[in-house]
């Protein structure tokens, strides 16, 4: 199969042989794959992976392997999204480790994460996951809204750390891929939600869907000018100084939720959290099956987020294009 690694700081195309599967596990051909800013901060070194990355992606399953003919029928030809933290279970460790016992599988001490941890990824005709990670794609929901249900997923896992309907109002910061998710997502439990951010034309796309938008100023994310404050703020900006900047937007006794990962330190003062009495929460991969659900009602519709799809060849140029100013979501179709 046609197979992309990190090599250098660059995507580098490799022939290789299809995963091989363990029992229990899946093959699933890849139809579309997302670039996510993770997979940008990989090609710069972040959890210094050199496998194949990608873990946004819907497919469909080719080969399951070690399970009885009636489960393999079901799965046999489905299209799937998958749960990218690989548990315990999924290998058949046993016994199970303390975070798995506690139901706390994204955190499970021996996991792999799809494209980023010690787990080939997406940008490949071919992956392969436990069966108990996937989560079949109903046919009301198109592959390319499909794309979207991972980093969807993330966005609602907001909703799941914070009671997010005490708030009147939220804030964003950030108006790229994920924030734009994050806005929606918000928007179902919280009246008013605000975005900040840089780029008209991004911020555009989010006004349009209900969400009031305040464009900051300067070339870097300067909000020295930003005079509000929230209850409920998300740092997603994808910025080693938007925590900092976040803090100063959050109000005293507030809620800061951080979603940037990124590549090296970012510089901060912890002064904020302690004189203003914050609530900080790091937040990271979320419920796929309410990220399901939110497509099939039509409340959240990612699609006009996309910008451009690449063949899954083409890889390399796809991930340049990603880096792009303005440029929003950027596919891989195999």
């Amino acid at each position: 199969m046609l197979a992309f690694y990190v090599a250098n700081k660059k995507l580098k195309s490799s022939e290789k042989p299809l995963p091989k599967l363990q029992p229990g596990w899946a093959l699933i051909r890849v139809r579309l794959a997302g670039i996510c800013n993770t997979d940008v901060e990989i090609l710069r070194g972040y959890h210094a992976f050199h496998g194949t990355p990608g873990h946004e992606f819907v497919g469909q399953v080719a080969d399951v392997h070690g399970v009885s003919s009636s489960l393999k029928k079901k799965w046999l030809g489905r299209r799937v999204v998958g749960e990218i933290n690989v548990s315990c279970s999924g290998y058949g460790y046993r016994p199970v480790c303390g975070f798995c016992r506690r139901g706390l599988k994204t955190h499970c001490e021996r996991r792999t994460v799809l494209g980023i941890v010690a787990h080939d990824g997406a940008f490949a005709e071919y992956l392969a996951l436990p069966l108990e990670n996937l989560h079949a794609v109903p046919d009301s929901v198109s592959d390319e809204q499909a794309v979207f249900v991972e980093p969807l997923a993330a966005a609602c896992e907001i909703l799941q750390q914070v009671n997010a309907k005490k708030f009147r109002e939220a804030a964003v910061l950030g108006d790229g891929k994920l924030a734009q998710l994050i806005a929606l997502v918000l928007h179902t439990a919280v009246p008013r939600v605000v975005m900040y951010g840089k780029h008209e034309k991004k911020l555009a796309l989010a006004s349009r869907r209900g969400i009031k938008t305040k464009k900051v100023r300067g070339d870097a994310f300067d909000l020295k000018h930003v005079k509000e404050s929230y209850g409920l703020l998300v740092e997603a900006t994808g910025s080693p100084t938007g925590f900092a900047l976040a803090q100063l937007m959050t109000e005293p006794r507030g809620t800061l939720v951080l979603k940037s990962t990124f590549h090296g330190a970012a510089p901060i003062e912890t002064w904020p959290i302690v004189v203003k009495e914050l609530t900080v929460v790091g937040s990271r991969c979320g419920p796929l099956a309410k990220a399901i659900a939110l497509l099939r009602s039509g409340k959240v519709d990612p699609r006009p987020f996309a910008t451009r799809t690449f063949p899954m060849a083409e890889a390399p140029a796809a991930i340049r294009f990603a880096q792009k100013t303005g440029v929003m979501k950027v596919l891989l179709k195999a």
